[in-house]
């Protein structure tokens, strides 16, 4: 295949790599940039594909790679700490609230906010927050797809009412 029929057919495929995009970011904004590095990297490598194998799956792949080196890289920068050479008042106060104490009083509450959810919404929703996938849990306690997901939902509804004094803003 010829670098022109090659680069017809992976244009071709931008709208699926996009939605595949959208599922990795969560963003429109983000998808399209991730789309637009992986299209890219394909014209970049068109000499590294090789004739016969699956266009879309190699795509994909090039795709995912992107998205995994991005995270890390973001991981890595905001886990750098920048230290000025002096401290403010403003961020002494900030590090006097945030602390272990606070952490400890946090946790109980939320332990409480759980505690107080019927056995129906509390066991779908700590199946899911262990990882459990949707079916999984459906499959578990012999209920519909659609009833997991609305326990679940519910589930978090009530815990966002229950600790709203730690949303943020507030």
């Amino acid at each position: 295949m010829n670098k022109i029929e090659f680069n017809s057919k992976v244009i071709q495929e931008a709208g699926a790599l996009n939605n595949y995009a959208f599922y990795f970011t969560r963003d429109e904004e983000n998808a399209n940039d991730l789309v637009q590095d992986t299209l890219l990297k394909a014209f970049s490598y068109y000499n590294k594909f090789k004739e016969g194998t699956n266009l879309q799956a190699w795509l994909y792949t090039i795709l995912k790679n992107t998205f995994i080196n991005y995270y890390r890289r973001k991981v890595k920068t905001n886990s750098i700490i920048i230290k000025p050479q002096t401290i403010s008042s403003s961020d002494l106060f900030k590090s006097a609230l945030c602390n272990a104490a606070e952490g400890k009083f946090i946790m109980e509450d939320i332990e409480r906010a759980l505690s107080k959810l019927s056995e129906e919404y509390y066991y779908p929703f700590s199946m899911y927050y262990e990882g459990y996938k949707y079916h999984e849990i459906a499959e578990h306690f012999q209920i519909p797809i659609g009833t997991v997901k609305t326990r679940i939902h519910v589930a978090r509804q009530q815990l966002k009412k229950k600790l709203k004094p730690y949303a943020r803003g507030n």
